[in-house]
């Protein structure tokens, strides 16, 4: 699907963007475009894959409409990862995260539908479901403007995923409970009740090229993935560290985080088919030509919603995981 295509990324340095650009090369593309703001990350990214002649780098953002769009020329797919990620900085910021979140998405739109694209795949996260931070609340405001520009007059094709935490990536709660660990023998937990859902790196393109290869335009691929209880996380890692008298410090939920993610909400999930044993497909409630036709044989999800308190792993399981991620 992508021998000889060119092909654009936005936030490109991040933890995504290394693994997706990683399992791309062998795919054979003509040219990947790493779009993103930070150049300390594009320097350390290009060493790190050897000066990959099929790299090109582009220092840019994603809220500058005309930066995109010469980025885009020519270009067959893009992948959308950027944004302002962590829920913290959009609640005391929102401004910024609507304008890289929300109009730097329908600025990726406008580009792609300039350049004639053939298929956009939006990066998005469980907490666009029924948001309750302004993080989430953004995202859900992009994943709307993405499935809206199928409706529009042009032949480039709109896709959302939606994903949980990723094991590692940058910011990662893995990291700043091992440091915690060794630098303060004290972790911070804002509610022993909490629970995520979590994927790893590889897991996380894979539902990247899912949505890819098999969507038409307008869906919301959605992946089943294990959920955990942070406490127990938090606890694999102090057990795994070897360091004696670690505590575990409660320290209050933050403004607008929850105890339980969601990834289908109770609304979505009466509109939610299960596309095969790890996909669930969320189909808009808007008009999308031929969409709901082609999603007409797959059976609706037999669930209220899609909560991260259910299924939640043991702690052998959770140990399991991390090891395999190579994180103890």
């Amino acid at each position: 699907m992508f021998n000889n295509e060119i092909i654009l990324v936005t936030g490109g340095t991040g933890s995504w963007g290394h693994e997706l650009v990683k399992q791309l090369l062998p795919l054979n593309p003509k040219e990947i475009r790493i779009f993103s703001r930070n150049e300390s990350n594009q320097f350390a990214m290009k060493q790190e894959f050897d000066h990959h002649p099929k790299l090109r780098f582009i220092i840019g953002d994603i809220k500058e409409k005309h930066a995109l769009i010469n980025a885009s020329q020519d270009v067959d797919y893009i992948f959308h990862l950027a944004a302002l990620k962590h829920v913290p900085v959009c609640e005391e910021q929102p401004i910024e995260a609507l304008k890289t979140n929300v109009i730097g998405t329908q600025n990726v739109i406008d580009a792609a539908i300039n350049g004639n694209v053939k298929k956009v795949i939006y990066v998005s996260t469980d907490k666009a479901s029924d948001p309750s931070n302004f993080y989430g609340l953004s995202k859900a405001m992009g994943e709307k403007l993405i499935i809206h520009a199928n409706t529009l007059n042009t032949k480039t094709r709109f896709v959302c995923i939606r994903g949980g935490n990723v094991l590692g990536t940058n910011g990662s709660v893995i990291h700043v409970f091992k440091k915690q660990i060794q630098d303060k023998k004290k972790v911070g937990i804002t509610d022993l009740n909490m629970t995520r859902f979590f994927l790893t790196v590889e897991d996380a393109i894979k539902l990247v090229f899912k949505a890819t290869f098999e969507s038409i335009g307008g869906e919301i691929f959605v992946m089943k993935m294990p959920t955990c209880r942070i406490v127990d996380l938090a606890q694999v890692l102090i057990e795994a560290s070897n360091i004696k008298s670690v505590e575990i410090e409660i320290l209050g939920i933050r403004p607008g985080e929850k105890i339980h993610e969601l990834l289908l909400s109770e609304y979505e999930s009466t509109k939610t088919v299960v596309f095969d044993n790890e996909y669930f497909i969320i189909l808009p409630a808007i008009y999308i030509k031929g969409l709901k036709e082609h999603y007409s044989k797959f059976k609706s999800v037999n669930i209220k919603n899609y909560n991260s308190s259910t299924g939640l792993m043991t702690k052998e399981e959770i140990k399991d995981m991390l090891m395999k991620g190579g994180f103890i």
